[in-house]
């Protein structure tokens, strides 16, 4: 029997995909917010595309402060905006 593979529905464009393909907006315990390209780190999740335009809507419709239930200044929209561009998390 094939593997399930699970579902999530991007936050931008609103369509469901395979987990894998998608990038998660993470909100720690501490209340910051990051880019998670391999799904490990700890914290409330949400998904989006890998892509500027998805973020983008994102933004506008202010869907990962609905999501997440946090405030999104300025500077947090620049520094996603700089994650999904260089296509990295860090996350070593």
């Amino acid at each position: 029997m094939p593997k399930k593979i699970p579902m999530r529905q991007c936050l931008g464009c609103r369509e469901m995909k395979p987990k894998p393909e998608l990038i998660r907006v993470v909100r720690s315990p501490e209340g910051e917010l990051s880019l998670d390209f391999r799904g490990k780190r700890p914290g409330r999740g949400a998904y989006l595309c890998p892509d500027a335009a998805c973020l983008a809507r994102a933004k506008k419709s202010r869907a990962i402060e609905r999501a997440l239930s946090v405030q999104v200044g300025p500077e947090v929209w620049e520094a996603l905006d700089a994650q999904m561009k260089a296509g990295d998390g860090g996350d070593g």
